[in-house]
């Protein structure tokens, strides 16, 4: 399995936003994207890199 890039939450959301997910709410420290029926949840901490699960679920998303 190749290896992740190592994102920040202004690099993932962009990356969904590019791909047509909308900004449905903010809760707290996190955003929550949508995109039909899929949902995905970016934690919000400036500059501070996201985990690696997180990682993965943005790209799944993506995909689909």
């Amino acid at each position: 399995m190749p290896k992740l890039l190592r994102l920040t939450f202004d690099q993932a959301e962009s990356l969904l936003l590019q791909n047509g997910f909308k900004l449905m709410r903010t809760k707290g420290s996190h955003k929550i994207y949508f995109k039909g029926k899929v949902r995905i949840v970016l934690p919000f901490h400036s500059g501070k890199i996201l985990h690696l699960k997180i990682i993965r679920q943005v790209f799944k998303a993506i995909e689909e």
